[in-house]
């Protein structure tokens, strides 16, 4: 049933990986400073700024499609997970498995029942009751 990522998902993973954390950041920081450094060597050119321009440009291009796959595989994963959780607990609202693909308006009706539902849950507990218990939506 486990399924090998494909070799973009798994580039993409270890790329937010190895370029998400605070060593990224410090030789990032460090390319700047030495780009800054070299603008009186080079009197501050137009091919000077057009470096760093191209390059910033071309990474945070690049990045954008890399975080966006990540992100969505993480997405997919916690959607499976909280549909398990709903699937294996009972009294459970089995209805709202896979509540992502809803309309806009049918998420909105959901929500709308559910903030009543704490609402009443949270006059519950204001007047000494319990607020757990599995009631109808």
């Amino acid at each position: 049933m486990l399924y090998r990522a494909s070799p973009f998902s798994r580039f993409a993973r270890g790329a937010a990986l190895m370029f998400g954390n605070p060593v990224a950041f410090v030789v990032a920081v460090l390319i700047i400073l030495v780009w800054a450094m070299t603008g009186p060597l080079f009197h501050f050119s137009d091919t000077w700024q057009l470096i760093i321009n191209t390059s910033t440009t071309i990474v945070t291009f690049l990045m954008v499609f890399l975080i966006q796959n990540t992100q969505n595989r993480d997405s997919e994963a916690i959607q499976l997970k909280l549909d398990e959780l709903i699937r294996a607990v009972e009294g459970a609202h089995n209805g709202l498995l896979d509540i992502e693909e809803l309309t806009e308006e049918e998420l909105k009706r959901l929500r709308v029942r559910y903030a009543k539902l704490a609402t009443t849950a949270r006059e519950d507990l204001r007047r000494g009751r319990k607020d757990t218990g599995t009631p109808q939506v």
